[in-house]
């Protein structure tokens, strides 16, 4: 395995940590910080330097920036009419480039799924467990907000792996066909 693609897996494993602590924090807090968003954003752009020096191609950052750029554009009269928190617009705009434009695809539909489900466990709370039930309704009481950037993180976090597997899949069947021949 080429120390590029170590670089850039570790790079990648980082930011799903980075991910799982944003979506726990979105969920028990509403907030995302802007902290949270540019490391992630450092991460993403790290990951698609070390593949673009891999691969000699810089198509893949091109398509992640239009990508980001378009679901911000898209995202932004959302926040101005208050329907999303700045934070969720902020994170959906640098998914594309933490997760790289081939895998847009992907991601929507993870992201699709992972909303869908949210929306019924807002729709039929007494799907949680008792203790999270009572602080979820409490504080749904109080502020009456979703925490949008878990299915975020979710959809993310699952393309990421997939990302991962597969790049680790590939390296290693290459390295045993080369020990082969």
């Amino acid at each position: 395995m080429s120390l590029l693609l170590t670089a850039a897996l570790v790079f990648k494993g980082a930011a799903v940590l980075l991910l799982a602590r944003i979506a726990w924090i979105d969920f028990s807090t509403q907030r995302i910080s802007n902290r949270d968003v540019l490391l992630l954003l450092c991460l993403g752009l790290g990951a698609l330097q070390f593949q673009a020096l891999q691969t000699h191609s810089w198509l893949e950052m091109g398509i992640s920036a239009f990508g980001g750029l378009a679901l911000f554009l898209a995202l932004f009269p959302f926040w101005l009419l208050r329907k999303v928190g700045a934070g969720d617009v902020k994170l959906m705009s640098v998914t594309p480039l933490l997760i790289g434009g081939s895998n847009l695809a992907v991601f929507s539909i993870l992201l699709l799924v992972f909303a869908v489900a949210t929306a019924a466990i807002i729709k039929n709370p007494f799907l949680m467990p008792a203790g999270m039930f009572r602080h979820y309704v409490q504080h749904m009481d109080r502020k009456g907000v979703v925490p949008f950037g878990v299915p975020i993180s979710a959809a993310a976090i699952c393309a990421i792996a997939l990302q991962m597997y597969y790049a680790l899949m590939i390296a290693t069947s290459s390295g045993i066909l080369q020990q082969l021949n």
